[in-house]
């Protein structure tokens, strides 16, 4: 069975966002190709949830992972943080055996 962790943090940051936009039922996460390493992260809405997506929740907050993106993440942690004048989410992922030097894009 696979894990995803939603630390405190990130649990509080999607009930937020939810709250500001008035619906959705959590965050969706999904994995794509792209950049100088292999795949990088998409984050959406989840308006609607498929059977066939993986649903994670703590802190009172859910987290829908698509099914082709499971795999890649399990184990992984869901953190919110800021470093100086951002704020973002940020995958503590162990699969990852290197990422991009801009951060943008891993290897799995």
């Amino acid at each position: 069975m696979a894990t995803l962790n939603i630390t405190p943090a990130a649990a509080q940051q999607i009930r937020h966002v939810l709250d500001e936009r008035g619906q959705g039922l959590g965050l969706r996460v999904s994995v794509k190709p792209s950049g100088c390493s292999g795949y990088s992260y998409v984050l959406d809405f989840a308006d609607s949830v498929s059977d066939e997506e993986v649903h994670f929740e703590a802190h009172g907050a859910s987290v829908y992972v698509a099914p082709d993106a499971v795999e890649m993440l399990n184990g992984s942690e869901v953190d919110y943080v800021s470093e100086g004048l951002n704020r973002f989410f940020r995958f503590n992922n162990p699969n990852v055996k290197d990422e991009c030097g801009c951060g943008e894009s891993f290897t799995v």
